[in-house]
């Protein structure tokens, strides 16, 4: 995972080298190690933050260090490790709350799913917008795509933009979001990662919700489980990827 906040850049012919007014960070964050991602814009001033699931105020921090006012919260899914630093995001910066409608019953039961884990919580404030398929996730000066892709839960959401993706809990670096919880299907989990992401540019880069980026390229060179999916798809039949480790 890379915080380098120049890592996008380019070279045009004959001239120096032109930083893009885009800077991307990330945090882990949390005893479930997940990333938190924020994507700024250096000109306006304004951020997306995606999956704030703990610790705002190191969140909020690393947005005040890029000189940027988180202005959306736009959630991949509601699972608690991906939610529960949405209260303190929004209550100091009154940034808007997106999470698809599918998953608002698991934002809503957050609370008591950290019991389970010894954790004390707030309740998820409720949404203020329900994310769709397709639809453009903006503030100023930065663009999102809203990719639907269930599997992990029945709402998660992957969000693209120039070769860029927040991937959620859908997809690893060769592996993939757990699907035996509540809302899980494996088989949705394989064709919103293989009918969906697979046709974006294999120079995509994926910034997952756990571990380290990636990209489209070697995801379907090397995931087990799009290599089992491609040949079942061919005609050699399902058989899940045994031995491997599917992170929460």
């Amino acid at each position: 995972m890379s915080d380098d906040p120049d890592r996008r850049q380019h070279d045009a012919p004959g001239d120096a080298p032109e930083v893009t007014e885009i800077e991307v960070r990330g945090m882990l964050v949390g005893i479930f190690q997940e990333n938190c991602w924020v994507i700024g814009n250096r000109r306006t001033r304004e951020a997306i933050c995606i999956d704030p699931g703990e610790e705002p105020e190191d969140i909020l921090h690393m947005a005040d260090e890029m000189g940027v006012t988180i202005k959306l919260i736009a959630n991949s899914h509601a699972h608690l490790d991906h939610i529960l630093g949405v209260r303190g995001i929004q209550a100091k910066t009154g940034a808007r709350f997106l999470l698809h409608r599918d998953d608002l019953e698991l934002a809503r039961a957050a609370v008591e799913h950290a019991k389970r884990f010894g954790l004390e919580a707030d309740p998820v404030p409720e949404p203020d917008h329900f994310v769709t398929d397709g639809e453009q996730v903006e503030v100023d000066g930065i663009a999102l795509q809203a990719i639907h892709t269930p599997g992990h839960t029945a709402g998660s959401v992957c969000y693209y933009a120039d070769q860029l993706l927040f991937s959620g809990d859908t997809l690893f670096r060769g592996s993939i979001g757990r699907t035996d919880m509540p809302g899980g299907s494996y088989e949705q989990e394989m064709s919103s990662i293989v009918d969906r992401l697979l046709t974006l540019p294999d120079e995509t880069t994926v910034l997952p919700g756990h571990m380290q980026e990636t990209t489209i390229a070697f995801e379907r060179q090397a995931n087990p489980f799009i290599r089992q999916e491609l040949i079942q798809r061919a005609g050699g039949g399902r058989q899940r990827p045994s031995g491997l480790v599917i992170p929460e």
